[in-house]
C-alpha cells in the first residue's frame, strides 16, 4: 500500500499544483462620478475604506442618554442578532466551500457473526466465523479546472458581504436610535412650550374673563380667549400621542418591550452633529453596502467559473485499506488489505444544453449584481449630496426661523400690551399669539430636523466621528492589505488591492474569455 502511494503521489501533486481557475478576472465595474460634490468642494477620488472603525460618533452629540440607548441596542437588539447569525452561516458555507478541495477521509470498523450453507455453490460443508474489519478509505475530487476553488473563492466573498450587511445593520440601527431620540427630545421641547403657553393663555382668558364681568370687554373676547386655550391643549395631547408612539419605537430599537420602557421628559441642549465641510470621498467609500454590493459582485463572478468547469470531465481517486481477520490478532502484515481506485475519469457528453444554460445564467446574475452595486454607488452619493445640503440649508433656515419666532413673541406680547390698554380687541391678540406659537414651534422642529440631518449625513457617509470633538474621522488611505477576520462580536472585512482609482482586482488562472 505504502508502494502504491509513493507511486501516486507525483500524480496527485502535478494534478493539484496544475489546476487552474474558469472565471474571469475581475474588474470592479465602474461607475461613473464627479469631481466634486456639489454642495461642498474639495472632493478627491477615492480608495476603499470600508473596513477602518467607525466609532462611537453618536457620543460626539453629548447626550449620556444617548449614549445609554445606543450601548444598550448593541447588547440586547434582535436586529444585531440576526445580521450575526447570518455572517455565522455565510463564514460556515464558506468553510464548507473550502473543505470541498480537501480529500475526504473516513474510518469504518465492523463485525459480523456469518454461516455459510453446506448447500452454498462449490461447498462442501457448513461453518460459522466471525469477520473483524478494521479499515478505512480517502476519496479526492481533483481540482483540474478550478471549479472548487471557484467555489471557495465565492464563498469567502458572499461572506464577507454578509460581514458588510452586518456592519450596515449596526450602523442603521445606531442611526436609528439617534433619529427617534432626536424626534422624542423635540416633541419634548413642544411639549414643554405648549405647557408655557397653555399657561399664558390660561392667564389671558382669566383677564379676559375679568374684563367682561366688569363690561369692559364682549363675551366675544372671553370666547375666542377659551378657544385658543382649548386648542393649545388640544395640541399638546397631539403631542403627548406623538411622544408615545415614538417612545415605543425606541422600546423596539433598543430591544425592549414597549410597556417596561419609560424616558422621562427633559429638554436637554443638544448641538447638531459637527461635520467638516471637506468631507473626502473616502469616507463615502467606507459605507458597508458599498462593500457588501462589491463583494458579491466578486462572487457572481467566481461562480461563472464554476459553471464552465461543469462543462469539463471530472476527476476522482479513491483508495481503501486496513486490516481483516477471523481470528488472532487482527493489526498483522499477514491480515492487510488494500484498494487503489477506483480512478473515475466523468466527461459530459451530451445533457441537452444544461450546462450551457447554466453558464448564460450565471453570466446573467454577475450582471445583474454589476447593476445593483453602481446602483448602491450612485445612490450613496446621492446621499452624501442630499446630507451636506440639508445640513447647509437647514442651518439657514433655523437662524431665520429663530429670528421670527423672535419677532412673533414680540408681537405678541405688544398685542397683549395693546388690549390691556383698550387700543384693540381680543382678535389682534389672538392672531398675534397664534403667530407666535406656529413661528416657535417651526423653530424647535427646525432644530430637530437639523439634529436628525446630522444622523442622516453620518449614515451617509458610512459612520465614523470623534467622541470628543464630534468631528467626522478622515479615513486614513495607507491601508493597503486587508483580511477577514471572522469573530462573533465585532467582526469586519476588508479587501486587497487599492489604488488611488479604487479596486483593481486581478485573479488570473487558465485563459478564458466570456
Amino acid at each position: 500500500m505504502r508502494r502504491a502511494l509513493r507511486r501516486l503521489a507525483p500524480t496527485v501533486s502535478i494534478l493539484a499544483v496544475s489546476a487552474c481557475t474558469m472565471a474571469p478576472d475581475y474588474h470592479v465595474p465602474v461607475t461613473p462620478s464627479a469631481p466634486a460634490y456639489k454642495e461642498v468642494p474639495g472632493w478627491t477620488a477615492a480608495t476603499p475604506l470600508d473596513g477602518q472603525p467607525r466609532g462611537a460618533w453618536w457620543q460626539g452629540f453629548g447626550d449620556p442618554v444617548l449614549g445609554e440607548l445606543e450601548s444598550r441596542a448593541e447588547a440586547a437588539s434582535p436586529t444585531i442578532a440576526a445580521a450575526v447569525a447570518r455572517y455565522d452561516q455565510a463564514v460556515a458555507l464558506a468553510d464548507r466551500a473550502g473543505a470541498e478541495r480537501l480529500p475526504e477521509v473516513s474510518v469504518g470498523p465492523s463485525l459480523s457473526r456469518e454461516r455459510l450453507s453446506a448447500g452454498r455453490p462449490l461447498g462442501s460443508s457448513s461453518a460459522t466465523y466471525t469477520a473483524r474489519t478494521l479499515g478505512g478509505s480517502v476519496d479526492w475530487e481533483v481540482d483540474l479546472w478550478g471549479r472548487l476553488r471557484d467555489e471557495a473563492r465565492a464563498g469567502r466573498a458572499e461572506a464577507a458581504a454578509s460581514d458588510a450587511d452586518l456592519a450596515s445593520a449596526r450602523l442603521s440601527l445606531h442611526a436609528s436610535i439617534a433619529d427617534s431620540y432626536f424626534r422624542l427630545r423635540g416633541l419634548d421641547a413642544e411639549a414643554e412650550l405648549l405647557r408655557q403657553t397653555i399657561a399664558a393663555y390660561a392667564r389671558a382668558f382669566e383677564l379676559t374673563d375679568i374684563r367682561h364681568s366688569g363690561g369692559i370687554a364682549s363675551g366675544l373676547d372671553t370666547n375666542r380667549a377659551q378657544s385658543q386655550l382649548s386648542d393649545a391643549k388640544a395640541q399638546l395631547a397631539t403631542i403627548a400621542l406623538d411622544r408615545a408612539t415614538t417612545e415605543h419605537e425606541l422600546a423596539v430599537l433598543v430591544g425592549e418591550t414597549p410597556s417596561s420602557f419609560t424616558l422621562a421628559p427633559a429638554t436637554p441642549t443638544i448641538q447638531p452633529f459637527a461635520v467638516s465641510a471637506g468631507i473626502p470621498s473616502e469616507l463615502l467609500q467606507r459605507r458597508p453596502d458599498i462593500a457588501a454590493a462589491e463583494r458579491r459582485v466578486a462572487a457572481a463572478n467566481q461562480r461563472i467559473g464554476v459553471a464552465k468547469a461543469a462543462q469539463f470531465p471530472q476527476l476522482t481517486l479513491g483508495l481503501s485499506g486496513g486490516y481483516q481477520s477471523t481470528s488472532g490478532s487482527i493489526v498483522s502484515a499477514a491480515n492487510s488489505f488494500w484498494a487503489l481506485g477506483p480512478l473515475a475519469l466523468l466527461a459530459p457528453i451530451f445533457d441537452g444544453g444544461r450546462r450551457s444554460a447554466d453558464i448564460r445564467r450565471s453570466r446573467a446574475i454577475f450582471e445583474e449584481t454589476a447593476a445593483d452595486y453602481r446602483r448602491i454607488v450612485l445612490e450613496a452619493f446621492r446621499d452624501v449630496e442630499d446630507g451636506l445640503a440639508a445640513a447647509n440649508h437647514l442651518a439657514d433656515a433655523e437662524r431665520e426661523q429663530d429670528a421670527a419666532a423672535a419677532a412673533a413673541g414680540r408681537t405678541g406680547d405688544l398685542a397683549l400690551i395693546r388690549y390691556r390698554d383698550g387700543a384693540s380687541d381680543y382678535l389682534e391678540v389672538v392672531v398675534a399669539q397664534t403667530v407666535a406659537l406656529d413661528a416657535q414651534r417651526a423653530a424647535l422642529r427646525l432644530h430637530t430636523q437639523r439634529l436628525q440631518a446630522s444622523v442622516a449625513l453620518v449614515r451617509a457617509i458610512g459612520g465614523g466621528g470623534n467622541a470628543q470633538t464630534g468631528a467626522v474621522i478622515t479615513a486614513s488611505p495607507d491601508l493597503m492589505h486587508r483580511s477577514l477576520v471572522a469573530s462573533r462580536r465585532h467582526p469586519r472585512i476588508v479587501y486587497p488591492s487599492e489604488s488611488a482609482g479604487g479596486f483593481q482586482v486581478h485573479r488570473r488562472g487558465c485563459q478564458s474569455r466570456w
